[in-house]
């Protein structure tokens, strides 16, 4: 049964830009408070899922939807330029879902998920899962209001993603490497990348998953407390 939500569109101009002055990021970090403060009122636990286009934040998604639909009412936010494709995979899985396209932004802001917030029922759900446009630097930018972070990065992407990207994981709560089960046929350790992560941010979680297979999930829902 599908049940996607609503499609949220950037209205010309709205966009909050990584290039802009101090002031519009000084304001979306006011929007993402109140975004917060909101989502706290309700009762409902928000994690923003961060990582590049293929890394598997998606794939993450549906198997944390599929873990854990039967202790949380749960909704997403799937952003994207211009396509409802994803968040049309993850409302298969009988959640609600809003797609949020941002045009030719590279990240959501803290006003585009508010107007995607007043298209729920927030006192049916428990649980909303954000998952950000696939990019690795600008959405670190642009705080969404959420309680948690996750950032999705692939061994498909190289041994060097970690310290080409610092910046991303200095302010997440949990990093998920993804297609653990191309390691070898990559020539990419796993171990370096965790400590590499490790190196630039020494609070976060670290898990290995095979999302396509479900290995590891397991372990992001208990470094995400749920």
């Amino acid at each position: 049964m599908t049940r996607l939500k609503d499609v949220v569109k950037a209205d010309e101009g709205e966009i909050f830009d990584v290039e802009l002055e101090e002031d519009v990021l000084k304001a979306n970090r006011k929007l993402a408070q109140e975004n917060r403060l909101l989502l706290q009122k309700h009762g409902v636990k928000a994690i923003d899922i961060m990582g590049a286009i293929g890394a598997g934040k998606t794939s993450l998604i549906e198997k944390l939807v599929e873990r854990l639909k039967g202790h949380y009412r749960i909704a997403a936010f799937k952003g994207d330029l211009t396509t409802t494709i994803d968040a049309e995979m993850i409302s298969r899985h009988n959640v609600e879902v809003v797609a949020i396209n941002t045009g030719k932004e590279c990240h959501l802001d803290a006003n585009l998920v508010r107007k995607a917030l007043q298209r729920l029922n927030l006192e049916s759900i428990d649980l909303l899962f954000i998952e950000n446009v696939g990019n690795l630097i600008c959405p670190a930018e642009f705080p969404l209001g959420s309680e948690k972070r996750i950032v999705v990065i692939s061994v498909t992407e190289g041994p060097f993603m970690v310290v080409k990207h610092p910046f991303i994981f200095m302010d997440t709560d949990v990093v998920v490497i993804n297609k653990i089960d191309l390691a070898s046929a990559m020539g990419v350790d796993a171990k370096k990348l965790e400590a590499d992560v490790k190196r630039i941010s020494p609070k976060a979680k670290v898990v290995a998953v095979n999302c396509r297979t479900g290995e590891g999930v397991e372990g992001v829902v208990k470094a995400l407390g749920l």
